[in-house]
């Protein structure tokens, strides 16, 4: 499955209040600094931020993590896992 097939997906389950998982590769920009792979258990999108924000708001993915509701992004090319299933970008 690729990266967007997955955000598609992640966002009609959000739609229908369903959670689902995912992994990532944390990454920040401002720090240029990794802290490995990141997995949510339970999760749902929440509204993208504007561009107007955060000049990256294209490709970022925001969420809440349904577990610890904390507010989460990560960046969409990053993406690695969604519900199980390994992603690829294409």
């Amino acid at each position: 499955m690729d990266v967007f097939e997955a955000i598609n997906k992640m966002r009609e389950k959000t739609e229908r209040r369903e959670s689902f998982s995912l992994a990532f590769m944390s990454f920040s920009y401002e720090r240029r600094k990794s802290n490995g792979i990141v997995k949510i258990e339970r999760a749902r999108l929440r509204k993208q931020s504007r561009i107007e924000n955060n000049r990256f708001a294209d490709y970022m993915l925001n969420f809440i993590d349904l577990d610890t509701m904390e507010y989460g992004m990560c960046w969409q090319p990053l993406l690695l896992e969604f519900d199980g299933n390994d992603l690829e970008l294409r």
